[in-house]
Formats: structure tokens, sequence, C-alpha cells
């Protein structure tokens, strides 16, 4: 409002009150990581609600998780899928190596190798794949070719022998030797010098119906056991 004396902003005064308010209202709710990550706090979110909570995405890194810093490069994403009293449970979505860390892998007179393969596990879950392998040299056309369809014939394959879990750790965990990542580079090796073999990226298109009745079974054990506490 304007006045004689100047400009009065009382409407902006009373919208800073109700923001800080608001921001008194919201409860904390710890963010639990999925059983895959150990099932360990990673953060903290407000909400007003906890409805608001579900499907609500959560990023941290692999570092976060592990404490072991040649897992900084890798993103991972979580979603809350279930809250009891103050802690917010979630299930794995999906991860990705960060851009830095794949651009010091490209060299030149080298080549990149990459495909995007839809899997689907033991438990059905269907994951949607990104792996490249990064070369020594430059690799012929027909090369490149050979070595998508072992990516692809691997991960299909592997994918069909292990549960959701299973795969999610063999495919983020790249440095351990029965790794997704290991068994392509073993294969793809014979074909060509390679530096290295990299799950860029997943992608979880649906989890299993697995995971879906374990956490129902848990939530109705844990709300049981609260009513014999009360």
């Amino acid at each position: 409002m304007r006045t004689g004396l100047g400009v009065i902003d009382l409407p902006r005064q009373r919208s800073k009150a109700a923001v800080r308010d608001k921001w008194r209202l919201k409860k904390w709710y710890n963010i639990v990581s999925p059983e895959v990550f150990g099932r360990i706090p990673i953060g903290m979110t407000p909400a007003d609600e906890k409805e608001k909570l579900y499907k609500r995405t959560i990023e941290v890194t692999l570092f976060d998780i592990t404490g072991d810093y040649s897992h900084v490069n890798t993103k991972l994403k979580f979603q809350v899928v279930d809250v009891i009293e103050n802690n917010a449970y979630t299930v794995f979505k999906g991860h990705e190596i960060l851009r830095d860390y794949l651009r010091s892998l490209t060299r030149r007179r080298s080549s990149k190798i990459s495909t995007i393969i839809n899997a689907v596990t033991k438990d059905n879950a269907k994951i949607r794949v990104t792996i490249a392998t990064f070369t020594q040299y430059r690799c012929k056309t027909s090369q490149k070719k050979v070595v998508r369809k072992i990516m692809k014939d691997i991960i299909e394959k592997k994918s069909a022998q292990l549960t959701f879990d299973e795969f999610v750790r063999s495919a983020v965990f790249s440095e351990n030797e029965d790794s997704l990542a290991s068994e392509v580079a073993k294969a793809v090796k014979k074909i060509c010098s390679i530096r290295k073999v990299e799950i860029i990226k997943q992608k979880v298109i649906e989890i299993p119906s697995v995971v879906k009745e374990r956490k129902e079974i848990e939530k109705s054990q844990q709300i049981e056991e609260q009513g014999v506490v009360s």
C-alpha cells in the first residue's frame, strides 16, 4: 500500500509470518534406505501430513551409504512407499553414474559402445539398463556390433537368474568380481581392448510383487505390535 509516508508492504509481512507458521507445523521424518542398501537412515524430510510423503523421491550418492569415496560418482534414487511413526521407508527406483566421471573415461581415438536393455528379473521386476564399454582404441563397426550383442545377452541372462535385490546390487557395485560390469568385461575383452565397463543407468519400471507383499506384511505386523504395546 502506498501512502504519503512511503510504501507499506503489510501483505508481504503477513505472508512471511504465514510461511514461518507453516514450517513450524511440519514434522520431520527419517528417510530409511531399502533393504538392499542396509535399511539405514540416510536423511530427513519435512511434511505437515505423512500422506504427502508417499511417492516422494530422494537422491543420495552411494558414498553417503557406504562411506567409500570410490562410490562418490554413483547417484541413487529412492522413493517413499510407506510411513510408520517417524520413519519413511523407501524402495530403489534407479541409479546413474555422474556425467563428469563418464567424460573422464572417454578418450580421443577410442570408442564408447553403449546399449539400452529392458531386463526382467527372476521375481518379475522390470528394469531398463544402460550399459557402456569404453575401449582403449577405436573399434570397427563389426566389433561394436558384437560387443553390443554380448552386453545384451549377459544382462538378459543374469537378470533372469537374479532377484530384484540381487540384480540391483550386481549393477550398482561394479567393482565386485561377480558384478554385471565384471561379467561383461571378461567377455568383451576377447573382442577388443577395453578400459572400463560401466552400468551407466538403471531405471526401475516395475518393482516385483514380492516386494509389495512383503511391505504390506511388515506394515501389518508393526501395527499389531503397536496395538499390543498400547
